[in-house]
């Protein structure tokens, strides 16, 4: 998508099928694509505590592997905009079907009893992850992945509307946040996508460090990354309030939120 006047750096000539907006090799000449690199630690970090916190909860294993597989797709792009190169552009796109499979699940199946598992709705993703990978594969057409991709986001989004309107109407403020905060990030995907050369044009003009706020899918990370922490504490928060845990949000150091889930039992 980028122009092609990029210069070369560590990982030599770009071969993924996506160049974005980010000048290459500007910042270091180790990382391609600077700030849509370092962008991916907000989909590392907190997701691996959330899972470190889940799995000491002793919610089930599903919510953990959420968490983890929030971060395995922040490592996974972190990878691909550092390097460019295409083996990582896969390591970056495919977990990004696998990981919402996973979020569709646990929404899905949030109202069955503890320890119950839906064999036909795993088989069922099982299948459309392994087809979306082999097509993707064989036919390297992004938009086929941004389809599927958008298919599974809309799934999620009409379930939990379904949820915060019809069952825990008290959940609506979370649910609407993370939904909105993931809608703005789109937003300035595409922006960055359509005005790119304005966008390096500004950014020629302006100080590096102000420059760097005109990096829009460096926002895109950083807004479907809180985006989905925000979905997956939605999803646990619904799953530990059916359980009868006394699920509560809690911000570390003030700022983040996570979820506290008291080890006993209501009544």
């Amino acid at each position: 998508m980028a122009p092609a006047a990029d210069r070369l750096g560590y990982w030599g000539t770009p071969t993924s099928t996506l160049d974005w907006c980010e000048e290459n090799y500007v910042v270091s000449y180790y990382i391609a694509e600077f700030w849509n690199t370092v962008s991916n630690l907000i989909m590392i970090l907190p997701p691996i505590y959330g899972a470190i916190q889940t799995y000491k909860g002793g919610l089930e294993t599903r919510y953990v592997l959420s968490f983890l597989g929030l971060a395995a797709v922040g490592i996974g792009s972190w990878s691909f905009h550092m390097t460019l190169q295409y083996e990582m552009q896969l390591l970056d796109e495919l977990p990004m079907i696998y990981i919402c499979c996973v979020f569709v699940y646990c929404l899905y199946e949030c109202f069955k009893q503890e320890g119950v598992i839906n064999y036909f709705s795993i088989s069922l993703l099982l299948t459309f992850s392994i087809t979306v990978s082999v097509i993707y594969l064989l036919w390297k057409e992004p938009i086929f992945h941004q389809v599927m991709y958008a298919a599974l986001m809309i799934f999620l989004v009409i379930r939990s509307v379904f949820i915060v309107t019809w069952v825990y109407p008290w959940l609506r403020a979370l649910c609407f946040i993370s939904l909105c905060v993931f809608l703005l990030g789109f937003v300035l995907w595409n922006i960055d996508n359509m005005m790119c050369d304005s966008l390096r044009a500004t950014r020629q003009r302006l100080p590096p460090v102000i420059g760097a706020v005109t990096q829009l899918h460096a926002w895109w990370h950083i807004l479907t990354g809180l985006g989905s922490y925000l979905h997956t504490l939605l999803s646990l928060q619904i799953r530990s309030t059916y359980l009868k845990h006394r699920p509560k949000v809690k911000f570390l150091c003030g700022v983040w939120p996570v979820l506290h889930i008291e080890s006993q039992k209501t009544s």
